[in-house]
């Protein structure tokens, strides 16, 4: 399990697609006006919260392995995400992220990483940051649509939005409920790699009058090798009272990003 639980909220931002599938079938087109209209409330229906603490599924599978742990999650809007991940009650691993460092270890193999996401990003060969990790968890667009321009056409499902100006790298699609105007999948394709990152929203929930997410669904492609991640929230609580423990425990070996 040797890292993995921060691959599951870090690197999925990184992986990029290698497939010219769409999410969706598209039809038709629309003007700037009413594009700008669906990234203003895709922001005003963000949630709005100070702290949270919730419980979370999380199914890991690739290859190799498939693994179910529990995990504990605290936040405090923009400013801290603490993981706290389980098995059978017995506690295997621990994340803290903050805008400026990632923190990690995991007891089997006696492992940590206490650095930033400078060394992350390097590492990965894509810039990764606090705000995308915690947009992910709360079903908002990866990168902020605001600004970008963006070219946007209807679908079935709903709203499909595409910078109109890619990147180098790779290319990004975002699907946005037409009534909740919350992520419904978000799509990154890098063609060059042959890398890719597909995260859906099967279900949202009604918490205190916010819509918040239910399920999250990761499939990611590296070199025609998958991982999937399934992340099922299985209660979430606004506004609490929340502490972000952690310690590294003595003995341990950091894990070094060159």
């Amino acid at each position: 399990m040797k890292f993995k639980l921060i691959i599951v909220f870090l690197t999925l931002i990184t992986l990029t697609a290698c497939g010219t599938k769409k999410l969706v079938s598209t039809t038709g087109g629309t003007s700037n006006l009413a594009t700008s209209k669906v990234i203003v409330k895709h922001y005003e229906n963000a949630v709005n919260f100070q702290t949270l603490a919730g419980r979370l599924k999380v199914r890991f599978e690739d290859e190799k392995t498939t693994q179910n742990v529990i995990v504990s999650l605290r936040m405090e809007k923009d400013k801290a995400i603490w993981l706290s991940a389980s098995i059978l009650g017995i506690p295997l691993a621990k994340v803290l992220i903050t805008p400026n460092s990632v923190k990690y270890y995991e007891k089997i193999s006696g492992s940590y990483f206490d650095g930033d996401f400078s060394l992350l990003s390097k590492e990965v060969g894509t810039e990764l940051d606090f705000e995308k990790v915690q947009n992910i968890l709360l079903g908002q667009a990866i990168y902020d649509l605001r600004q970008e321009s963006y070219t946007m056409k209807t679908s079935d499902r709903g709203y499909v939005l595409e910078p109109k100006k890619q990147f180098a790298l790779f290319t990004r699609l975002f699907l946005l409920n037409p009534t909740t105007y919350k992520a419904d999948a978000q799509q990154l394709v890098n063609s060059s790699k042959n890398q890719s990152a597909i995260v859906t929203y099967s279900s949202y929930q009604t918490i205190e009058g916010q819509v918040f997410p239910n399920d999250i669904n990761i499939v990611a492609n590296d070199e025609g090798k998958t991982t999937i991640i399934d992340i099922n929230y299985r209660s979430v609580e606004f506004n609490v009272d929340v502490s972000f423990p952690f310690e590294i425990p003595d003995g341990y070996d950091e894990i070094l990003v060159k």
